[in-house]
C-alpha cells in the first residue's frame, strides 16, 4: 500500500508541472549592444533584443537615464526567440547608468556589450538580484557565457527530464557513461553549427521534435525489457545521439537572436557549451545521490515508475501543444 501510494504521488506530483513548464528551454537571456556613433554629439546606435519568456505576462524594458532622449526609433522585428527593436540616444551612455524594469520579476539575464569608437568592447551582465548597472563599473568576462550556460541547463526542464531518462533507463554505469558522452557531443555538434548559421531550424518544430524525444524514452521507461526496441536496447548510445542533436538545436535558440560577441565567438560558446555540460553533470550526480538514498528504502523501483509515467505525461501535453502552435 504503501509502495502504491508513492506511486500515485509521483506520478501526480510530475504531472502538476504541466501548466508552469509549457514551454522549457525558457532561459532566453536578453540582449543589447550599444555602439556609440560620431554624428557631430554623443550618441549611441542601440539595439535591444528582448528574449519572448513564454507562459509569463513579464515584459523587459531598457531604462535610461533621464538625460538620455530615443530618436530615430524602428518598429521591431520579430525574431525566432526574441523581439528586436532599433534606435539612437543622444547621451554619452558611457557615463551614464541603466535599468532593465521587469528583470526582478524574470528568470533570466541581460546581457549588455558596449563598443566605443576606438573599438574598445566591453560587456556587462544584469540578472534578477542585479537588474541595473553603471557603465563606469568594470565590465563582466566572457566567462559570463559559463554561467549562463549553466542556467540553461538547469531551467531548460526538458533536456533535464531527457537526461532523468537516460539515467533511469541505463543501469550500467559503462553503459550510461557512454550514452551521455553521445548525447553530449552531439548536441554540441548542433549548438555550434547552428550559432555560426550553418544549420538552421525553426523553434517551432525543433520543440515539439524535442518533446517527442522524451515521450518515446518514458514509453521505453514504462514497457517490459522485452518489449522494449532493439535500438534502446542494444544500442541506447545511437538513439542518445540522434535526439542530442535535436536538442543541440534548441539549446542554439537560446542564442540564435541573441547573440555572441564576434570578437570573442569560439570562447563565447565554448564557455556556454562547458556550462551545459557542468549543469549536465551536476545533474547526473544529484541523481546518483538520490537513487542511492531511495535504494536504501527500497523505493527505487517504484519511484522510477512514477517519474516515467510523470515524464510521460508532460512529454505529452508538450508535443500536442507545440505542434499546435505550428499551425
Amino acid at each position: 500500500m504503501l509502495r502504491a501510494r508513492l506511486l500515485l504521488f509521483v506520478v501526480v506530483l510530475g504531472s502538476v508541472g504541466i501548466e508552469n513548464y509549457a514551454f522549457a528551454h525558457e532561459f532566453r537571456p536578453g540582449h543589447m549592444q550599444l555602439i556609440e556613433v560620431d554624428e557631430g554629439s554623443p550618441g549611441y546606435q542601440v539595439i535591444w533584443k528582448e528574449p519572448i519568456l513564454l507562459n509569463t505576462t513579464v515584459k523587459l524594458n531598457p531604462v535610461f537615464s533621464a538625460d538620455c532622449v530615443m530618436t530615430n526609433v524602428a518598429p521591431p522585428k520579430v525574431g525566432n526567440v526574441a523581439l528586436i527593436y532599433h534606435w539612437r540616444t543622444d547621451c554619452d551612455l558611457g557615463k551614464s547608468t541603466i535599468q532593465i524594469s521587469g528583470l526582478p520579476f524574470s528568470h533570466t539575464d541581460v546581457l549588455v556589450s558596449l563598443t566605443k569608437l576606438d573599438g574598445e568592447k566591453t560587456n556587462y551582465v544584469l540578472r534578477p538580484d542585479a537588474p541595473s548597472l553603471d557603465l563606469r563599473e568594470q565590465a563582466a568576462p566572457v566567462m559570463s557565457y559559463f554561467v549562463i550556460g549553466v542556467e540553461h541547463l538547469v531551467f531548460g526542464i526538458d533536456h533535464v527530464l531527457f537526461v532523468i531518462g537516460l539515467f533511469l533507463f541505463i543501469r550500467e554505469p559503462i553503459a550510461l557513461i557512454k550514452t551521455i558522452t553521445a548525447f553530449t557531443l552531439s548536441h554540441s555538434i548542433t549548438l555550434a553549427l547552428s550559432v555560426l548559421e550553418l544549420v538552421k531550424l525553426d523553434q517551432g518544430p525543433t520543440e515539439a521534435v524535442i518533446a517527442l524525444s522524451i515521450f518515446f524514452l518514458a514509453r521505453e521507461l514504462v514497457q517490459e525489457e522485452h518489449q522494449r526496441s532493439r535500438l534502446t536496447q542494444g544500442r541506447p548510445w545511437v538513439m542518445a545521439f540522434i535526439f542530442g542533436l535535436l536538442h543541440g538545436l534548441g539549446f542554439a535558440g537560446a542564442l540564435a537572436d541573441i547573440g555572441l560577441p564576434k570578437d570573442d565567438l569560439w570562447l563565447s560558446l565554448l564557455l556556454f557549451n562547458v556550462g551545459i555540460e557542468a549543469g549536465q553533470v551536476a545533474v547526473i550526480l544529484l541523481l546518483a545521490l538520490f537513487a542511492w538514498v531511495l535504494s536504501r528504502f527500497g523505493w527505487q523501483n517504484v519511484f522510477n515508475k512514477g517519474a516515467a509515467w510523470s515524464m510521460g505525461c508532460l512529454a505529452t501535453y508538450w508535443t500536442i501543444d507545440r505542434t499546435l502552435l505550428l499551425f
